[in-house]
């Protein structure tokens, strides 16, 4: 999180590259900046730890989101010579089509949208056909700089049910269970490594990237 406050931010004063990084996180359970005001959000850090989850305040926004090697983080940081906050809607449609054409090649068909009760809700959603949602984008927005990111959880679905429900409860937000999912529900035979890589070889063709 720090690196890529940092980054984001020599990025907008112009001493950065734009930069796009994709990677494996290590287990967290990673806040919205306005859980911070709820009540419970004591609770809920203490609740992550219980499940051997590092509690961080994310820059995006939205509320608790978990993840860990078992998933793939996407993040995209942009300079921008106006403010920012133009094109806001075309950066999460280029990120929810790198994912959704990335795990398709891999045989697995998302939807777009937020689902009834899903954690961490959010317009820009990817969940399995009829199953639960497996990805969430975000963005931070600086004057001249923008972070785009998106969590694609691979598998460990059942650890982050776990995490999440007992945080959500804890911060007495609304929680569908059944909208926390992996891939590996509904496609045993793809692992992380393999979302990871297609993930990073679609990213690359997109942005002009030379592995």
């Amino acid at each position: 999180m720090q690196l890529t406050g940092e980054l984001l931010e020599a990025i907008a004063e112009g001493n950065a590259p734009e930069t796009v990084r994709i990677f494996r996180p290590g287990p967290t359970l990673a806040f919205g900046r306005t859980d911070r005001i709820r009540a419970g959000f004591g609770e809920a850090g203490r609740v992550a730890q219980t499940h051997g989850l590092t509690p961080v305040v994310r820059l995006g926004g939205g509320h608790a989101a978990a993840y860990d090697s078992e998933c793939v983080i996407v993040e995209i940081l942009r300079r921008h010579e106006h403010r920012a906050i133009s094109g806001l809607e075309a950066r999460f449609l280029d990120l929810t089509e790198i994912i959704e054409n990335a795990l398709a090649s891999l045989g697995v068909k998302l939807e777009l949208g937020e689902l009834p009760g899903e954690y961490c809700p959010g317009r820009y959603s990817l969940h399995l056909r009829g199953g639960p949602k497996v990805a969430g984008v975000a963005q931070r927005i600086l004057t001249r700089a923008s972070l785009t990111t998106a969590v694609v959880v691979a598998g460990g679905g059942d650890r982050l049910r776990a995490a999440l429900a007992d945080a959500y409860s804890a911060l007495d937000l609304p929680l569908d269970i059944r909208t926390v999912g992996a891939v590996t529900d509904q496609h045993p035979e793809i692992n992380c490594e393999l979302v990871h890589r297609t993930i990073t070889h679609h990213a690359a063709a997109r942005y002009r990237i030379v592995l």
